[in-house]
């Protein structure tokens, strides 16, 4: 048989498999789909699944001993298609995804840093996340590399990061970071430009790595969660609800309605402040300090609030495996009722007045575009997808509790600019309030928690809509049920390459606004 017309027939297989996995006919990892490959086929399994318009949501490997376990996540249309592969710990040789979809570029460098999984061909072979604590054949996620890792006297800087150069007359590079003069994590960002214009932005992060993934060794469920509060502070509720999800998914937990209806209540506060925070922030980029004034006092109430009924300005730590651990009575309830009246028709007032300034749309329209073939192509979700014509939500594509049973509007813009990224939150905010009203007319009740019990080896995989967009969390419990392996995926890991692609061809000047735009997370990046 010839090569061509084995691949002809491995595809038709493969395209025959994919259609039964979209009729539920596959094994499961709930509520993905699961489909073992051939570690040989796991680049022309990317190479179909591009064809046929999946989009390329994540992956992440689990080190079992003389095995490594390779996972990528995939979306189509709502539903999930998780595809699993197996290499040899002493020979981790695979083929890349990167030549089929670019989101897969930096994760799976991190891949290759942390455990040592050789991508044969990949596209750019640097290190990610690799720190220069870590010799060059050091691994730190696989199990036998200590917590503490191999610490030295000294550890060398960071500098010698191999940013590519853009040659040409009156080209000249602006280094920015990682130290900024606010008081953001850090991050480098590499400018190519020509006068003021853009030619090339290269980024390089991982400076704030905690070592999420190896902390979360051994832990407890509890202690997972408390640990998932902590990937993304700004996310503290989207991520800890995922963690639960997967543990249990895992476990055959069934959480009760009125703890699945709070959850949903706390993670839409979430996503209110943290896009009121972001629309002022934006505005006081380009001078008009008005918008930051009004958006900072309203976020403050809301925050103050959140402290006052569920003890967190953040509302961390309050969700628990099994259910929540707070609850409202009628007067709380009557109370945020009250609340999101009064931010309803303050955020009116000032929404309108954002539309029709001159000043903002002489510097926010047409800035910053992400078409929509990027946006798909680098696999961007939440309010920069949303804003390049990317109508993926979880809440609606593939809904869960409570958002089954209360559904969510998912407002899109075609435009992709700055603007458009900023009416995507301010239409957000709307969506959100209106749907907290209609979820406290009808809270259900009965108790907060269920008895979570989880004494076996076990997997499971959750997916949330937080307030940047899709988070995707593994979690694999042993015999024990303790943690063995928990990947958060949060989504700026497709957002921060995006902005890259944002900037070319705007001036120098509108970096600040473009990046605010986008507001990626350091945190959750750098786990």
């Amino acid at each position: 048989m010839s090569r061509f017309d084995w691949l002809s027939e491995y595809l038709a297989r493969m395209q025959d498999e994919m259609i039964l996995v979209r009729r539920g006919s596959a094994r499961e990892l709930a509520p993905a789909h699961l489909l073992e490959i051939d570690a040989e086929d796991w680049g022309r399994a990317a190479q179909l699944a591009a064809s046929l318009d999946y989009r390329w949501a994540g992956t992440w490997g689990d080190h079992r001993g003389e095995q490594i376990v390779l996972f990528a996540c995939l979306e189509n249309e709502g539903d999930y298609l998780v595809l699993r592969t197996v290499v040899d710990t002493a020979t981790p040789v695979l083929p890349s995804h990167s030549p089929w979809y670019p989101a897969a570029d930096r994760p799976e460098r991190h891949l290759q840093d942390l455990l040592g999984v050789l991508f044969s061909d990949h596209l750019d072979d640097r290190r990610w996340t690799r720190h220069q604590a870590w010799s060059e054949a050091s691994y730190p996620l696989r199990q036998d590399y200590p917590l503490a890792g191999q610490p030295q006297d000294e550890t060398p800087p960071d500098g010698d990061y191999p940013f590519t150069r853009v040659l040409g007359s009156g080209v000249y590079e602006i280094p920015v970071g990682p130290v900024h003069a606010g008081i953001i994590e850090p991050g480098h960002f590499r400018f190519s430009a020509v006068g003021e214009e853009v030619l090339r932005l290269e980024q390089h992060l991982g400076y704030v790595h905690k070592g999420i993934e190896k902390l979360a060794q051994g832990r407890d469920p509890a202690g997972l969660l408390r640990l998932a509060a902590r990937v993304s502070g700004d996310s503290t509720v989207a991520h800890s609800w995922a963690a639960c999800q997967a543990l249990e998914r895992a476990c055959g937990c069934r959480v009760p309605e009125r703890a699945q209806a709070l959850r949903g209540l706390l993670c839409e506060r979430e996503r209110v402040a943290n896009h009121l925070g972001d629309i002022g922030a934006i505005c006081n980029d380009v001078g008009f300090a008005f918008a930051i004034y009004q958006c900072s006092r309203l976020r403050e109430l809301w925050q103050r609030r959140s402290a006052e009924l569920f003890g967190h300005r953040f509302m961390m730590d309050l969700l628990v495996p099994g259910g929540i651990g707070v609850d409202l009575d009628q007067g709380a309830i009557d109370t945020l009722r009250h609340d999101h009246a009064r931010l309803r028709r303050e955020s009116a007032d000032l929404f309108a007045l954002l539309d029709d300034q001159p000043s903002l749309e002489d510097r926010l329209l047409n800035t910053g575009r992400l078409t929509a073939e990027t946006a798909r192509r680098f696999g961007c979700s939440g309010y920069v997808g949303k804003a390049s014509g990317q109508a993926f939500d979880v809440r609606s594509a593939n809904p869960y509790a409570p958002y089954d049973r209360t559904p969510m509007e998912t407002p899109v813009l075609e435009e992709g600019d700055v603007m458009a990224r900023l009416q995507i939150r301010a239409r957000e905010i709307d969506a959100s309030l209106e749907w907290m009203d209609r979820l406290l007319q009808s809270l259900p009740e009965g108790p907060l928690q269920a008895d979570f019990r989880c004494a076996a080896a076990a997997e499971g995989i959750g997916f949330v809509e937080g307030w940047r967009g899709e988070i995707i969390t593994y979690v694999r419990l042993d015999e024990d049920g303790r943690v063995a392996r928990f990947f958060p995926r949060d989504p700026s890991w497709h957002s921060w390459p995006a902005l890259e692609r944002i900037v070319l061809g705007n001036i120098v000047p509108d970096f600040p606004v473009c990046n605010k735009s986008v507001n990626g997370s350091y945190s959750g990046h750098d786990l």
